[in-house]
């Protein structure tokens, strides 16, 4: 996602802006921005939002629910490090997809998010 990491930013903007990609009664619990691109958790899937081209009118989103993540990984910032680490291996793909979050990300709370959205 990006060159850089993401830092989390506002669920309540980012569900007014995409709005209409979200089923009725379901609810951003967590929300990340890059330079363009938005990750966001949702009490249903994991969106990504990739916006392309030089004025960003291309935009590919790729919706991932719950039940093809088979596992993840949340890896703290050590010491020397800019970033963490969220890492989801999807059913059905070979290579996991990482995403790299800002230090003061809450981990316990993209913990929870997920392990109630995989592990139901």
């Amino acid at each position: 996602m990006g060159l850089f990491s993401a830092t989390e930013i506002d669920t309540q903007e980012v569900a007014r802006r995409y709005q209409a990609l979200l089923l009725d009664g379901e609810d951003v619990l967590i929300a990340f921005k890059t330079l363009r691109d938005i990750a966001f958790l949702t009490d249903r899937r994991l969106c990504l939002v990739n916006i392309q081209g030089w004025v960003g009118k291309k935009v590919a989103i790729q919706s991932i629910p719950y039940r093809s993540i088979t596992r993840f990984s949340l890896e703290t910032a050590g010491t020397f490090d800019l970033e963490a680490d969220m890492v989801f291996w999807l059913a059905g793909s070979t290579q996991p997809l990482e995403i790299k979050i800002g230090r003061g990300s809450n981990l316990a709370a993209i913990q929870q998010v997920l392990a109630r959205g995989i592990l139901r």
